[in-house]
């Protein structure tokens, strides 16, 4: 059976999703009715216009490890700049790839994408300069954050010696050919929620942002072992999945009240995987059949935090195409506009960039994306769009971007405040 797979990004950094086709295309759900007269105006005034930039396996920025910081800064202000051309608003900045930091952090050491040596200072602070340029030129900027992945091997010998994870290695489950926090153990959650949180304390950053890794993708024939933590700390749930459910609404919950506290304002958002659950799994799921569910795979009830309020905005991945039998981009997007109806949490979509100009697929049509923020205007939920990643908004090489800019960002605008 043919099978459609999210990315492989650069050096196994994020992983292979596969979605089952076969299934009927899902008839796009109705126009819902606007809001009141002056939320519309508030709407059609400010847009968010993001693009991530990503660091893990040096796939945005820096373009290579070892790079002076005179090299390395002059490539991230030139990203930013096209950002800028783009008539973008927001910079989503990967600062924390792996388990270790962009900044001076106390918690976890200099990160190895900078030099090629996981602990080595760079000689200068790149979130510092890039909140600083960000801001500049009009830009927010959001630092990145992936909250429980150690490393992109099983081998802790390359880990600093310092690293938290050689010091605590009871702390670490190898799955997948990676290492990751476990986030079972409160101590963890405790561990990472104060490393992220430093890069807030030090910094003016405009929001704190996660992406879809809590507990990994399924790997075929493994299993996450964290049967001990589950042993003593799992009591009361009816199963390790509510549990390991639980450890991730935790963690959302403490993130989102400790930035609020600390610096009121500042945003705090995630981008999980675009389908939270099948509708043959739970009637509440959206028309598709995706392979993975993140409410049953990753453990992440990603409904249940917007409709809760408990983060300042979503941002699904929905990086399929129009008309996808197994995950139609037309399906999807009224089912987020219905989660984020009536709550705080404001929903701006993942679009998949780098997949513009594949062969083989709608992809293959630069004008794809652009039909994607055509049919996204029809939902007054959303409120913007995210495109990944900074590399193909700078080079576009397939004139995707170049379109969308034509079609939908002929001004510039300020995102939500």
């Amino acid at each position: 059976m043919s099978r459609v797979t999210r990315r492989t990004f650069a050096v196994a950094a994020l992983s292979t999703l596969a979605v089952t086709q076969g299934a009927s295309a899902a008839p796009a759900a109705p126009q819902p009715p606007g809001g009141a007269a002056g939320e519309r105006r508030e709407r059609a005034a400010t847009e968010l216009r993001g693009m991530w930039l990503a660091t893990v396996g040096n796939r945005d920025w820096p373009s290579r490890t070892g790079l002076s910081a005179a090299r390395q800064r002059g490539e991230l202000t030139a990203l930013l700049d096209a950002a800028v051309r783009r008539r973008l608003n927001t910079v989503f900045l990967q600062v924390r790839p792996t388990a270790d930091a962009l900044w001076p952090s106390p918690y976890e050491p200099w990160s190895q994408f900078l030099t090629g040596t996981q602990g080595e200072d760079p000689g200068w602070d790149p979130l510092g300069a890039a909140v600083t340029e960000a801001h500049a030129r009009g830009l927010r900027l959001h630092a990145w954050c992936n909250p429980y992945r150690v490393a992109l091997s099983t081998d802790r010998s390359r880990l600093t010696a310092s690293h938290p994870a050689r010091k605590h290695p009871d702390w670490v489950v190898a799955y997948g050919g990676k290492l990751y926090y476990n986030p079972g153990l409160p101590e963890v959650r405790a561990f990472v929620r104060e490393a992220m949180l430093d890069a807030v304390r030090a910094y003016p950053v405009d929001g704190v942002h996660f992406d879809d890794y809590f507990y990994p993708y399924p790997e075929a024939g493994q299993t996450f072992d964290d049967a001990d933590a589950y042993a003593r700390h799992g009591g009361g749930f009816a199963s390790r999945a509510a549990w390991r459910r639980d450890n991730i609404d935790k963690l959302v919950r403490e993130t989102a009240a400790a930035v609020a506290r600390i610096r009121p304002g500042v945003q705090f958002g995630i981008s999980p995987f675009g389908v939270w659950r099948n509708a043959a799994s739970d009637p509440r799921g959206s028309a598709t059949k995706a392979g993975a569910q993140s409410y049953d795979d990753l453990y992440a009830d990603t409904r249940t935090w917007v409709r809760e309020g408990w983060i300042d905005y979503v941002v699904p991945q929905l990086y399929w195409s129009i008309g996808l039998a197994a995950a139609d981009y037309a399906a999807l997007v009224p089912w987020w506009a219905d989660v984020a109806r009536g709550s705080r949490t404001r929903l701006y979509v993942g679009e998949a960039l780098y997949r513009a100009g594949e062969k083989d697929s709608a992809w293959r049509d630069p004008a794809e994306l652009s039909r994607h923020l055509t049919l996204a205007k029809k939902y007054p939920e959303v409120r913007g769009h995210v495109f990944f990643a900074a590399k193909e908004v700078a080079a576009d090489p397939a004139g995707a971007m170049a379109r969308v800019v034509a079609d939908h960002y002929r001004q510039s605008v300020e995102p939500p405040r």
